[in-house]
């Protein structure tokens, strides 16, 4: 009988546990500034929504929406170009896929992906946001 590679073993070891969500977390707009020299956190909240969205992740269409709506609210305050960038960076660097604090589904167990929320992990983030 052949052994099972350590990392196999690994990589589905949590598989049949109960989803964990840790609790929230914002680092405003990850590598980039808040705003502008004169307007510090211009769309600094605009960061946090899209990091809320990261957090709890979700499909790859809701990926994609999650972007857009970010892009247009930096462009609804008045920088559309730098709206165009952002999008761009979170576009590439947001990939579920690498082990960053910002990746989509940041909030779940590495290598989660992209996966719908089960009713469960709903109930998850309902239960988190009233905290």
């Amino acid at each position: 009988m052949r052994a099972i590679p350590p990392l196999l073993i690994l990589a589905f070891a949590g598989c049949a546990s109960q989803p964990r969500l840790r609790p929230f977390t914002t680092d405003g707009c990850s590598l980039v500034p808040n705003g502008t020299s004169e307007h510090k956190d211009l769309w600094l909240r605009c960061c946090k929504e899209h990091d809320h969205k990261y957090w709890m992740g979700g499909t790859k269409a809701e990926r994609l929406k999650a972007d857009i709506e970010f892009r247009d609210c930096i462009s609804a305050v008045g920088e559309p170009k730098i709206a165009e960038w952002m999008l761009r960076g979170v576009r590439t660097g947001g990939t579920p896929y690498l082990p960053t604090s910002f990746r989509w589904g940041y909030g779940w167990s590495y290598f989660r992906g992209y996966r719908q929320l089960t009713d469960g992990e709903k109930k998850l983030v309902e239960e988190s946001q009233r905290r």
